[in-house]
């Protein structure tokens, strides 16, 4: 392909011409794909190019790796090749910051490997320019072509130019780079960093950070201070106790006995006499005197865990115990005065029970006198990394593993689950994957987990798909390139083998 003749002074307006069209092609793209890609294009207006190659140095391992190669003709091309500075022709630019110009590859006899890709994909014809700006020397870029003596003396000189504006662009877009690993580093969350992640309340192995739990909390450290009895609301799983022994350790009563009782768990033949106790010989199998848990908290906080399970008989009980701090053993007439703090807290509808005639009205208002709400886990999803790092580290030191870091893609799978069995459900994994860990890296077995339902009818998911979407996204954001600094595999923070291998597994493939 032979360009016509044109004048000096028309030689030199195309040469402008292509020049603006460069730095817009640089304004409007960050990629360096599509950047090179549109050079490809814009170039061969004014000089004979048909392949665009940037290579830029790696300072560490001092090599040269092909970051990308475009061109405007078919052909089947690959980047991320790396090799020894003195083994290719952009080395040898990067080196001597001189320009190279190579009039027929055939003829070429130094670096036999690249000049044998050259030739296969039909090059003729090549010149390297440095690709440096004031502060670094970069790389070097490629300009190929089919026809052999291509470039002239001119062309060099334009093609320079060329080069000295693409620098600018990949410095910024290598800075942009660095800034993406910190944030990735950032993202791996190191473990052993996290040792006194506290809210600034300071409450005990209450852990998180969003404003729907420091609402809670500000609750809490109000009523605390108080004798008022507390009705905790939420979900199964959502740390209810954690809040009730927050309570009593912010109390008065700090220093006396916090007594626990899961009504859902006694049966309810026997549920009186763990509340109240009994005198021996007040029923069959009673052979010794019980004390019961108003007794035992005495001065102290009874904490009264699923108190909707509380059968009916025993609610009038209860409610007398509440409102005069006095009551009966079992098989006792002698009343004993108790001096109490009632937590109490239920995950079901206890209005709805009253009106069912399921719950007795008073006590459910002499029990609903100051309460808290805790959030379910999936409108806290801030606090899902601090609870997996909180989690994996307390399992890990308990089954003396080291586990150091959390990969970015399972944090964020583990966010964009649902968790319908809130904290419980969370920690149970973690320390599944704790015990299935066997490197430094959290193992989560992100198949296992499947939402079955939904309770705001959200559409249904999986972990394995929220993994399988947020590779996705970063492929579709890396232009599918999956090494190299720009990425899929660096963007995920993991390596390019790994993210084959994941690819293989979660059957994700390049879209034709």
């Amino acid at each position: 392909m032979n360009r016509p003749s044109t004048s000096p002074c028309e030689s030199l307006a195309e040469r402008y011409q292509g020049l603006l069209e460069v730095a817009q092609a640089i304004a409007a793209q960050r990629d360096l794909d599509a950047l090179c890609r549109d050079l490809a294009q814009h170039l061969p207006r004014v000089v004979q190019v048909n392949f665009v190659a940037l290579s830029l140095h790696d300072p560490v391992r001092n090599t040269m790796r092909l970051h990308t190669i475009q061109a405007n003709v078919p052909a089947d091309l690959v980047g991320g090749h790396e090799g020894p500075v003195d083994e290719s022709p952009a080395g040898v630019v990067w080196q001597t910051q001189q320009a190279l110009l190579a009039p027929n590859v055939a003829q070429e006899r130094r670096w036999p490997k690249v000049i044998g890709c050259m030739m296969e994909d039909g090059a003729n014809s090549f010149c390297f320019v440095p690709l440096t700006t004031a502060g670094r020397r970069l790389g070097a870029m490629g300009f190929l072509s089919l026809e052999k003596e291509a470039y002239s003396e001119t062309d060099l000189e334009f093609l320079q130019l060329v080069a000295r504006q693409v620098a600018v662009a990949v410095e910024n877009a290598l800075a942009f780079q660095q800034i993406a690993e910190l944030k990735d580093k950032l993202a791996k969350e190191n473990l052993y960093l996290e040792d006194e992640i506290r809210l600034d309340y300071n409450f005990e192995e209450i852990i998180g950070e969003s404003p729907a739990l420091k609402r809670v909390l500000k609750e809490v450290e109000i009523v605390a201070p108080t004798d008022s009895t507390v009705l905790i609301l939420g979900e199964t799983g959502t740390g209810k106790e954690l809040i009730a022994r927050a309570i009593h350790n912010l109390s008065g009563r700090q220093e006396r006995t916090f007594v626990k009782l899961n009504c859902a768990a006694i049966p309810s033949g026997l549920l009186e006499s763990e509340l109240f106790g009994h005198e021996r010989g007040a029923f069959t199998g009673a052979i010794a005197q019980k004390i019961g848990r108003f007794e035992l908290a005495d001065g102290g906080t009874l904490f009264l865990d699923e108190v909707g399970n509380v059968p009916l008989e025993l609610q009038s009980k209860l409610l007398r115990v509440l409102q005069e701090q006095e009551f009966e053993r079992l098989g006792s007439t002698r009343t004993t005065k108790v001096n109490v703090r009632l937590v109490a807290a239920t995950n079901r509808d206890l209005l709805g029970m009253v009106a069912e005639k399921q719950f007795r009205s008073d006590l459910f208002y002499r029990l609903n006198v100051f309460p808290v709400t805790l959030p379910p886990l999936r409108d806290r999803r801030e606090d899902i990394p601090l609870l997996v790092r909180y989690f994996a580290q307390k399992l890990a030191r308990r089954m003396d593993k080291r586990v150091e870091t959390i990969p970015a893609g399972v944090m964020a799978a583990l966010s964009a689950y649902h968790w319908p069995g809130n904290i419980r459900e969370l920690e149970n994994l973690i320390e599944r994957a704790v015990i299935l860990s066997q490197g430094t890296d959290l193992h989560v077995p992100l198949a296992e987990l499947t939402v079955a339902g939904s309770t705001d009818a959200q559409s249904v998911t999986s972990l394995e798909d929220a993994e399988r979407d947020h590779i996705r996204r970063a492929l579709e954001a890396a232009k599918w390139v999956i090494g190299g600094p720009a990425g899929a595999a660096a963007r995920l923070g993991m390596k390019r083998t790994t993210l084959q291998s994941k690819m293989q597994k979660l059957g994700i493939s390049r879209p034709s």
